[in-house]
């Protein structure tokens, strides 16, 4: 039976590391806050705000939303960032993507602050993962997958890692992330055929699937001895989010697993606190890292 890599005890673990940031913030009078800007209402992006808002104000984080119709012009939108970006209250700032159509995304997002971008969604932020050190954050799933790995002390220096999905907010990031850590990173997509997959996926010490297709790996991808982090998420027929990864094949074969729900997903919702947090001490002239 494969070791249950639960995101609860890691999120659990950061929320004390966010309670100290949040007590030096308070000695400086100052409350973290998060703000979020949502356009039209996506189920699964008002769950999410539903999700954040309760973990972020459970912690001592205010948030601050501001809600537009879909049909919002580029103008308004950028005037809401700007707003944000002069906002000395407001530390952290979350925009809800994809946009809609009608909306040039980069141009929009080119307004946002790179010092309140906690989730990389500018040019800048997803360049300062390359050039580390640099102003910015890392996507906040992308900071989760890493932060779960480090609690559960799986080494990634010199281990081969696949990374299937290479998106933006996930598979992508993630792939740097690695790479700054010392793995061998291969990172599949669409257009990867199944056979490739498997041998690259036999092959790999860490498999990190963020395709968004349920099922995808399977009991063929998989040997003994592996670390499985599933990011996927995607809706069943049966009313349930199922990931990538088919559990019930994958889970007596490997090492390690993580579940869905209830794996990298409790703790995204975390990580965008903790960046919340350490934007603001940034603020104040205060060097303390989160994560």
């Amino acid at each position: 039976m494969a070791k249950l890599l639960s995101g609860v005890p890691v999120s659990e673990d950061l929320c004390r590391r966010i309670a100290r940031g949040v007590a030096l913030l308070r000695e400086q009078e100052v409350t973290p806050t998060l703000g979020i800007v949502r356009v039209g209402a996506r189920p699964a992006d008002v769950s999410y705000e539903r999700g954040a808002t309760k973990r972020a104000q459970s912690l001592g984080v205010a948030v601050s939303r501001t809600l537009l119709p879909e049909n919002v012009s580029a103008r308004e939108l950028t005037g809401v960032l700007e707003e944000i970006n002069g906002n000395s209250r407001i530390h952290g700032c979350l925009l809800f993507r994809p946009l809609p159509a009608h909306l040039n995304t980069p141009e929009v997002l080119g307004v946002l602050a790179t010092e309140k971008d906690i989730d990389a969604m500018t040019g800048t932020s997803m360049g300062g993962l390359v050039f580390q050190g640099m102003a910015g954050f890392p996507p906040c799933t992308a900071s989760a997958c890493l932060e779960l790995l480090r609690h559960y002390q799986v080494k990634l220096k010199g281990k081969n890692v696949v990374i299937v999905g290479t998106g933006v907010t996930v598979g992508m990031p993630t792939a740097i992330l690695l790479m700054n850590q010392g793995a061998t990173v291969s990172a599949c997509n669409i257009y990867t055929d199944p056979a490739r997959l498997r041998e690259l996926c036999q092959g790999a010490d860490i498999i990190i699937s963020a395709a968004g297709k349920a099922g995808l790996i399977g009991r063929a991808h998989v040997h003994p001895g592996q670390v499985v982090v599933d990011v996927g998420v995607s809706p069943g027929a049966d009313g349930k989010l199922h990931g990538d990864v088919d559990f019930e094949s994958v889970e007596p074969i490997v090492d390690a697993i993580t579940p869905v729900p209830g794996g990298v997903g409790a703790v995204t919702s975390t990580v965008l606190s903790a960046h919340t947090v350490e934007a603001a001490l940034r603020a104040q002239g205060i060097t303390e890292t989160l994560l």
